[in-house]
């Protein structure tokens, strides 16, 4: 599988600023360019002004929640960017969580891998130019008098040609039945806190599960992961980036959701940090966040990101490769903006 470059942009940043320098990052080899949506501004009005400012660049949503849209809302989305771009657009969606979703949106977090399939084949429908007849558990169209509508829906198709049937789709992903899903029903998949040493143990027999269920059309199932790259022979700044990474991962391991509700505590268990895992937890959850990062092993940090001499990140740019990784989501952690963009340079040569 070919590797694309890639790299996010910060929604905490200066928008415009990062926009007006965007260009530079293409023209050294940058392929895609994700912009995510939390509980911040939205995605998508970011999308549409850098495919206005970007000439071949992807554009991907990453990651827009599925409980704050409907399903043909998302489509209508993904079509109307990917017309403004020319045929750019990558419909990246998830779950997010409990927190955000009921806490937010005031939405009820329910059934999220029904919901992601339904999702799935709904935006493919509309694409295709079908007119909307769907029976799902979860969504009905037309919304009938027995679904407890006013019974006067119409069974409509979008209006608009879309420029291309089929939109790349990206399912966020890392619990055992999501990532089944993702291998079985998506173009793509994003894992958090990639480690691509450990896959088979993480995600092995989920994606077995769903790839004997695969639509062979679909083709080959694209990994992509967000990691930090600094390729520098300088101990101190690499320290000094990793350190950044320890809190970031800490934050996840140990916040990013309740005790026992808490993705990504349970995958870096997955990857046989089971003691470790708790411990940050614990030490986060208790309000000691730096012991929490310090408790982050040092191997995680390492071998998830592209940090330190140029020979190093080639052997870790490999690993991925040799992990079925398609694009690796890499932010720049230089300190100016010249440094960042060499950085994306060097990395782009290094993948080839």
């Amino acid at each position: 599988m070919t590797l694309k470059l890639g790299m996010p942009i910060n929604y905490a940043g200066d928008f415009r600023e990062t926009i007006e320098n965007l260009r530079d990052f293409e023209s050294v080899g940058v392929r895609r360019v994700t912009v995510p949506e939390a509980y911040s501004f939205d995605a998508v009005s970011q999308l549409g002004y850098i495919a206005a400012r970007t000439d071949t660049m992807e554009l991907q949503t990453g990651i827009l929640p599925m409980y704050s849209r409907t399903p043909t809302n998302l489509a209508m989305t993904a079509a109307g960017l990917d017309y403004i771009s020319g045929g750019r657009a990558i419909l990246g969606i998830g779950a997010s969580g409990p927190q955000v979703i009921e806490g937010f949106h005031g939405v009820k977090y329910d059934y999220p891998l029904g919901r992601a399939r339904e999702n799935a084949e709904i935006c493919r429908k509309v694409w295709r130019r079908e007119r909307l007849e769907y029976r799902g558990k979860h969504y009905q169209l037309p919304l009938t008098a027995e679904d407890g509508g006013s019974g006067l829906g119409k069974s409509l198709k979008i209006i608009n040609h879309p420029v291309r049937d089929t939109i790349p789709m990206l399912l966020a992903a890392i619990g055992p039945k999501n990532v089944e899903l993702a291998a079985e029903l998506f173009e793509e998949f994003q894992p958090f806190l990639f480690l691509p040493e450990y896959v088979e143990e993480a995600f092995g027999p989920a994606l077995a599960a769903g790839y004997a269920k695969r639509d062979p059309a679909l083709g080959a199932l694209s990994i992509v992961v967000q990691t930090s790259a600094l390729i520098t022979d300088d101990v101190d700044a690499a320290e000094q980036a990793l350190n950044a990474i320890r809190h970031h991962t800490a934050l996840y391991i140990g916040g990013m959701g309740a005790r026992g509700k808490n993705f990504y505590n349970s995958l870096v268990q997955r990857y046989g940090y089971v003691d470790e895992a708790k411990l940050i937890q614990d030490l986060y959850l208790s309000g000691r966040k730096d012991e929490a990062a310090a408790a982050v092993p040092d191997e995680l940090v390492r071998k998830m990101s592209l940090i330190g001499p140029r020979s190093y990140v080639q052997e870790r740019v490999e690993a991925f490769r040799g992990a079925d990784v398609g694009v690796l989501l890499a932010s720049p952690a230089a300190h100016t903006h010249a440094e960042r963009v060499d950085t994306m340079r060097e990395l782009a040569e290094i993948i080839g």
